[in-house]
């Protein structure tokens, strides 16, 4: 999904209290910002259109919603968040994932608009159910794969040491991709085994460095060249910046396409389901302990790697060449 940088510009004053109040005292991202700022104006320019006060034969990407008066939200009701929602579906064309976020993103707009700032008498959005979302079991990869993976990454790669720290870390930690491109020199403290990550709302986790993770790190640092632009940053593009989440994933992708494993839909967020999987099936991991490991608000979000077990477990059941053999000798049914 892309999310577009909010211009406080084209924004109501609302909005930008919005903002504001999550960035200061939420401590929310930017890119969580964003993702709010691509829905809310996708909103507002609905209500425009919903109000009659969009000039003639206006494209929709061009609505205005700096002029959008408070009003509009002031008198919103859970009936108009209901039709919002079918439009979502049924003219955008927005699957039940999709409208779960940006129902999220209006709660957590009409909440802080209510409750924390002042603005509207009321919070229509309370009682708005989320969609019912279909469940779907991660993806990841096996044991096998995943050492199949690190063993035929392209050794002639110029930058070979450094894409293949980046996947030792990756299927090792579980880490997410913004926390390995947000990793600083500071962060690792191969005396002590231990890395430090900065998660979802800024929150930070220390995580131990196994033997696979610190040989890795060991064999890069000596290849990275000293960086003017980014002194700090652990990982380092060709140009001396910082490496961005896109050549982040490329580098999954080739890693991928060299072990025989794309087109089957693994991403980098696969490989921190691998590494989690990997460890509640192998290493006997408590799942309060996986939940730390993770950064997990909440247990219920790791429950899902005990879900994946059991489903593996009922697979391998089934598989049994014995599975299918039945007594041919029962007694007649009555």
């Amino acid at each position: 999904m892309f999310f577009i940088p909010i211009d406080p510009n084209e924004c109501p004053y609302y909005l930008n209290d919005f903002f504001t109040y999550q960035r200061v005292v939420r401590l929310k991202s930017e890119k969580t910002l964003e993702a709010y700022y691509t829905d809310l104006r996708l909103f507002l320019r609905y209500l425009k259109v919903k109000h009659g006060t969009v000039p003639p034969d206006t494209p929709f990407k061009f609505i205005e919603i700096k002029d959008v008066p408070i009003d509009y939200i002031k008198s919103f009701s859970k009936l108009d968040a209901l039709q919002y929602l079918n439009y979502v579906a049924s003219q955008r064309g927005n699957t039940a994932k999709t409208r779960h976020r940006k129902l999220s993103s209006l709660r957590m707009f009409f909440k802080c608009l209510y409750r924390d700032l002042n603005l509207i008498p009321n919070d229509p959005m309370k009682d708005v159910d989320y969609p019912k979302l279909p469940t779907h079991l991660p993806k990841y990869l096996s044991l096998d794969e995943s050492i199949n993976l690190l063993e035929n990454m392209n050794t002639d790669d110029p930058y070979y040491l450094r894409d293949y720290c980046i996947i030792t870390l990756f299927i090792n930690c579980g880490m997410r991709l913004s926390e390995l491109v947000g990793l600083d020199l500071q962060d690792i403290d191969l005396d002590e085994r231990s890395m430090r990550l900065l998660g979802k709302g800024n929150k930070e986790r220390i995580i131990h460095i196994n033997d696979a993770c610190a040989d890795a790190i060991v064999s890069y640092l000596p290849t990275r060249k000293e960086s003017e632009k980014e002194p700090n940053a652990l990982f380092l593009s060709k140009r001396g910046t910082r490496i961005t989440n896109r050549r982040v994933e490329q580098i999954v992708d080739n890693a991928l396409k060299d072990s025989n494993l794309d087109n089957r839909g693994f991403s980098t967020h696969k490989l921190r389901h691998t590494a989690a999987t990997l460890m509640y099936q192998h290493g006997n991991v408590d799942t309060l302990i996986l939940k730390e490991i993770l950064g997990h608000k909440s247990i219920s979000t790791t429950e899902i790697y005990t879900h994946i077990s059991n489903e593996k477990l009922k697979e391998s059941m089934d598989a049994s060449p014995l599975a299918n053999i039945k007594n041919k000798h029962k007694p007649p049914k009555k």
